[in-house]
């Protein structure tokens, strides 16, 4: 890798870091010397033996999240990942799952942001950062309106956060990867679909978690002091 950061005394929240694209992001941060929490249902051992402090959290409770921000002194970077992805066709889709994706995909970044921006305001400094998707920005070839939907909230939420907190040096923006090379993807498609995807896209491979963590870093380090509010698109060339 021929990039570097240095977070020396940065203190980095990564929600939904115990795998994909957050595990990596943590692992990242941990590199350029950031201090490192990460929420999730479950830990990752890897990740606590090199240091990161796991802060168990069910993301559909309130409650429970805001617990989870009583334990964070300060704050410099919150970096929202989490995601469950339901592959259904709009017919076979239940209220009761519509709300459980639209809970944990939109309310809980809703929730961090805002637990986030109280802390951030203090110090006058914050750098957030929303994982969208692809399909938030388009449509997507295998997953739910569900999950299209919340990605395509997801990047609304971003762009209003970001205008109300530029006054406090907080900025806000919003990555919307491809399909990367995660559990979720091969829960989401079979070997072939991502053998036949392969050659729609222009670069001609899929991502891997180093390819999306890497401008997520960016836009927290100084090279992203002027971005906020925007939407980057980081899928290999996908239009």
């Amino acid at each position: 890798m021929d990039i570097r950061f240095d977070f020396s005394s940065r203190v980095a929240l990564v929600v939904g870091g115990s795998k994909g694209i957050g595990q990596k992001v943590c692992v990242d941060l941990l590199n350029a010397k950031a201090e490192v929490f990460y929420l999730s249902r479950n830990g990752n051992q890897e990740l606590d033996d090199l240091g990161a402090k796991h802060l168990k959290c069910d993301l559909r409770n309130e409650d429970n999240i805001k617990s989870c921000f009583s334990q964070l002194a300060s704050l410099d970077f919150l970096i929202n990942c989490a995601a469950i992805n339901h592959c259904k066709k709009v017919e076979d889709i239940s209220s009761q799952e519509w709300d459980d994706v639209l809970t944990v995909n939109l309310r809980s970044y809703f929730l961090t942001c805002k637990e986030a921006i109280k802390k951030m305001k203090r110090s006058n400094f914050g750098r957030i950062v929303n994982v969208s998707s692809i399909a938030g920005r388009h449509r997507s070839i295998v997953s739910g309106t569900h999950y299209v939907a919340s990605k395509s909230a997801i990047i609304g939420l971003t762009r209003q956060l970001s205008y109300e907190c530029a006054k406090d040096n907080i900025t806000v923006n919003v990555v919307c990867p491809s399909q990367t090379m995660t559990p979720m993807l091969e829960e989401s498609m079979t070997s072939q679909q991502i053998e036949d995807l392969c050659t729609t896209i222009p670069i001609r491979r899929i991502a891997t978690t180093e390819d999306q963590s890497l401008p997520i870093l960016f836009l927290c380090s100084s090279g992203g002091n002027y971005i906020t509010g925007a939407a980057i698109d980081v899928n290999g060339g996908q239009y």
